[in-house]
């Protein structure tokens, strides 16, 4: 089943939060993504319905094996993309990161695996 932009905007939010401050809870994605608790509510719950995350007795989300494989998927698509932009095509850091972050969701895996190819040369 294909996961929608926000699904994978998800994901990838939960494995930055976890690198960066260890524990995730609700409330820090609401907080990073500025969306209400109850959409997060919602969002997570799908995720978790499908096997992406669990929702530890204290709160924390841990993404599952199938969770970190998608998140890190997403960025790594994430961080290449905006070098592309930056290196290739000469954008400031700042629009390079927020066009990958849509280009990111859209751009099919043949095209991804040719700026691959083409940033390792």
């Amino acid at each position: 089943m294909m996961m929608y932009e926000s699904g994978e905007n998800y994901l990838e939010t939960i494995l930055i939060l976890k690198e960066k401050q260890g524990v995730v809870r609700s409330i820090d994605i609401a907080r990073k993504l500025n969306f209400s608790k109850p959409s997060v509510s919602r969002a997570v719950g799908i995720l978790r319905e499908e096997g992406y995350l669990t929702v530890e007795p204290a709160g924390e989300l841990e993404l599952t094996e199938k969770g970190m494989e998608k998140a890190g998927a997403i960025y790594e698509r994430h961080k290449m993309l905006t070098a592309f932009l930056q290196k290739v095509a000469g954008v400031t850091p700042e629009t390079a990161e927020e066009d990958a972050c849509r280009m990111e969701h859209i751009i099919s895996d043949e095209t991804f695996q040719g700026i691959k190819r083409f940033m390792r040369k």
